[in-house]
């Protein structure tokens, strides 16, 4: 009996510690960044609209605000989360065809960025 609540309890602090290191690697990250710009309907429910300051991320949940910063010039763009994605190795996040023209890399199609979610 003492070894099953020992494990148990060993096991509750592996996941505790698991979510906040998920947490923590949510809160700031860099990676590559994409825009769609299809009219669909998003994983929130909403229809998406490219002319909208949205993106979509694997994990941050729906509404969450995200400050994305284009590490190739500088600019920033605030968006929130209301769709899941990318789903191509190596991405971060996929913005709206309006927060990649904000960010300047419509032309390019995908950039470098840094990702800090906001409070």
């Amino acid at each position: 009996m003492k070894i099953r609540v020992v494990l148990s309890c060993f096991a509750l602090s592996l996941s505790a510690g698991m979510a906040v290191s998920n947490t923590a690697k949510a809160d700031t990250s860099t990676g590559v960044a994409s825009y769609y710009w299809q009219g669909r309907s998003t994983a929130s429910g909403e229809r998406f609209n490219p002319s909208a300051m949205t993106a979509a991320h694997r994990s941050l949940p729906f509404g969450t605000k995200v400050r994305v910063t284009n590490l190739r010039n500088g600019r920033t763009v605030v968006v929130r989360i209301n769709d899941r994605g990318p789903f191509v190795r190596g991405r971060v996040i996929d913005v709206s065809r309006a927060a990649a023209s904000e960010l300047g890399f419509t032309n390019s199609g995908i950039t470098r960025v840094a990702l800090a979610v906001m409070d």
